[in-house]
C-alpha cells in the first residue's frame, strides 16, 4: 500500500501542474453497493493521496444506474458499468471519451478487455476495464460429499426446495440458455430454454437480490444450491467462513466484464482519471482480494500479483475455464421486454 500511495501522490501533483485549480474536491462515485469503490480503508488511502473527497452512491440493478444517469446529469464523475449495457450508456450520451494516457495503469489492462468492442468506439474508449467474472452456481459444502460438475445438479430431486437463482430476468434467461445447451447470445430455441427454466421452478426456495440474501440462506443452513457470481463466493469463503464453493459446471457460465466510464458533465474529470487508475493498480487489488475477496482484474499484473494458487489465478486463469465460458454481449431493448416477460411468467407460475 506505501507505494501505491506514493504513485496516486505522485499522480496527483503531475495532474496538478497541468490543471488551473487543484483544491480538493468532491469525487462521486456510483457504484454497486460493497464492491471495491467503497470499502474505507481504499477510501482513506486514495482521499490521504489525492485530496479528492469520494462521495458514493449506489445502484442495484443495470436499469437502476442508467436511471440515476439520466436524471442526474452532471452529479456523478465515475461510474461503473457493466460493459454489455456501456453501449446503451454511449448511445443515450450518458458518458464521455476518457484519455487513456492519463490513466497510467491501462497499458496493463489485458489487450482482449481493452480493445473489447462494447467499450470502444471512433477510435475512441468510453470504458476502462476493471474486472470480470462469472455467474456460476455456488454450492453449500453442508449439502455436497463432493461439489458437484454439472448445472443438472440444479434439477436433482434430492435438494427441492433448496435451491435459488437470481431475480434478473435477462441473467435467468441466460441462464436457462446455458442449461439446454446454447448460445446466451445467440439463443436459437427460445422454448427450450422456458422448458428447461419451468422445470427449474419447482425446485426453487426464493429468488435472490442480493449478496447478503445467499450468504445469509446458506448461514443458516436453508439452501444447498444456487446461481452465485464468482466473487461473491469467493468472499463468502474467505471472508465470512461459510462453507460455499463455486462450481464452475461443465456444460458453461455466463461471463460479465465490469468497466469504469466517466459520465458526461463530470465536474471533477481529474479525480475521476485518477480514481480509475487507483481501482486497477495491482497493490489495490491484492489488497482487496486478500481483505475482502473479488472478481478477476483486467490488469494482468494485477493478476500475476497473486499467489499462483489463488483462485482467481489458478482457477480463473484456467484455460480449461475460459473455453466454456461465455462473455455477455449487449442485448436490445426488444430482447430485454422479451427476457422480462418470460421471466416474469415463470415466477407467477412458481408461486
Amino acid at each position: 500500500m506505501t507505494n501505491l500511495l506514493g504513485k496516486l501522490a505522485a499522480q496527483a501533483v503531475l495532474l496538478s501542474v497541468c490543471t488551473v485549480s487543484v483544491h480538493a474536491a468532491e469525487l462521486h462515485v456510483l457504484n454497486w453497493k460493497g464492491y471495491g469503490a467503497d470499502e474505507p480503508w481504499a477510501v482513506e488511502a486514495f482521499e490521504k493521496a489525492t485530496g479528492h473527497k469520494v462521495v458514493n452512491d449506489f445502484f442495484n440493478s443495470e436499469q437502476e444506474m442508467l436511471t440515476k444517469l439520466r436524471t442526474n446529469p452532471g452529479l456523478y464523475d465515475v461510474v461503473m458499468i457493466n460493459a454489455a449495457f456501456t453501449g446503451q450508456a454511449l448511445a443515450e450520451s450518458l458518458i464521455q471519451p476518457i484519455d487513456t494516457a492519463k490513466i497510467p495503469n491501462y497499458a496493463d489492462i489485458s489487450g482482449e478487455k481493452a480493445n473489447s468492442p462494447m467499450l470502444n468506439q471512433d477510435g475512441k474508449v468510453y470504458g476502462v476495464p476493471w474486472v470480470w467474472g462469472l455467474t456460476a452456481i455456488a454450492v453449500n459444502d453442508k449439502s455436497f460429499e463432493t461439489s458437484p460438475t454439472s448445472i443438472s445438479v440444479m434439477w436433482d430431486e434430492a435438494h427441492k426446495g433448496r435451491v435459488v437463482i437470481r431475480d434478473d430476468a435477462v441473467e435467468a434467461i441466460q441462464f436457462g440458455a446455458i442449461a439446454s445447451g446454447q448460445n446466451i447470445n445467440d439463443i436459437k430455441d427460445m422454448d427450450a430454454v422456458k422448458e428447461k427454466l419451468t422445470s427449474l421452478m419447482p425446485q426453487i426456495r426464493t429468488f435472490w437480490s442480493s449478496e447478503n440474501d445467499w450468504n445469509q440462506m446458506v448461514a443458516s443452513n436453508q439452501i444447498d444450491i444456487g446461481t452465485y457470481w464468482s466473487g461473491s463466493a469467493d468472499r463468502a469463503k474467505t471472508q465470512f467462513n461459510l462453507p460455499v464453493s463455486l462450481v464452475i459446471p461443465e456444460e458453461g457460465a455466463v461471463a460479465w466484464l465490469d468497466a469504469f466510464s466517466i459520465p458526461v458533465g463530470s465536474d471533477n474529470v481529474e479525480g475521476a482519471e485518477a480514481f480509475i487508475n487507483y481501482m486497477i493498480d495491482p497493490e489495490f487489488y491484492v489488497e482487496w482480494v486478500t481483505k475482502v475477496g473479488a472478481p478477476v482484474s483486467a490488469n494482468e499484473k494485477a493478476v500475476a500479483a497473486l499467489p499462483e494458487d489463488a483462485f482467481n489465478r489458478a482457477v480463473m486463469g484456467d484455460p480449461k475455464v475460459a473455453d466454456r465460458i461465455q462473455f455477455q454481449a449487449p442485448i436490445t431493448d426488444e430482447q430485454r421486454k422479451e427476457y422480462l416477460a418470460i421471466w416474469q411468467e415463470l415466477k407467477v407460475g412458481a408461486q
